[in-house]
């Protein structure tokens, strides 16, 4: 019985298979790399645990759109991490720990202005825009607040004439004129008065 030979796609102008070697990638070798990728954000790393070398990595990187897609998304991962964590040192500090010559240390949290200054100057864009936003938002918020006071007051209006016009009717002194209909009747359909 014929032993089967495993083979791998090689990439090229043109394509072919070739049999499998121990260097080839594997989807576990892939998924090695991009995880340590998220981790680190470090090619030589990632290769190295992933047993590949790095430029091996790079060409897979070129010819593998999936591979690239998830190259995209570990190292967005890995940059959202290193933003949150210089995000906390800038409002946090780090602690710095000062050795004396007598042997004592003294513990101090140390902030940097040059780190702040950096993140300050990359989200002012985002933060100008939520701002302009967030005023259009409260401008119209204003303006439909007005209106609908408008038309509560139009409402209260028209319902304390209602609650008014039975009364007037009772009373036999009608405010204001009968609705016209067809022309020379009320809105009733009865004949219209002549003066």
């Amino acid at each position: 019985m014929a032993r089967k030979v495993k083979l791998t796609l090689i990439g090229g102008k043109t394509p072919r298979k070739r049999p499998a070697n121990k260097r080839d990638w594997s989807k576990a070798k892939a998924a090695e790399f991009l995880s340590v990728l998220a981790e680190t954000l470090n090619v030589s790393e990632a290769s190295r645990r992933a047993g590949i070398a790095p430029v091996t990595a790079y060409r897979r990187r070129q010819t593998d759109a999936a591979f690239r897609a998830g190259w995209l998304e570990a190292v967005g991962e890995a940059y959202r991490r290193l933003e949150l964590v210089l995000l906390e040192r800038a409002f946090n500090g780090v602690e710095k720990v000062i050795r004396r010559r007598d042997g004592s240390e003294e513990r101090m949290r140390v902030y940097s202005d040059e780190l702040a200054f950096k993140l300050l100057k990359m989200h002012r864009e985002t933060a100008l825009e939520s701002e302009a936003e967030f005023d259009t938002h409260e401008d119209e918020m204003e303006e439909i607040r007005e209106r609908l006071i408008r038309k509560l007051q139009r409402l209260k209006q028209r319902d304390e004439a209602r609650q008014a016009e039975p009364q007037q009717l009772r009373d036999g002194r009608p405010d204001r004129p009968a609705e016209v209909g067809v022309a020379g009747t009320s809105g009733k359909g009865d004949p219209e008065p002549t003066v």
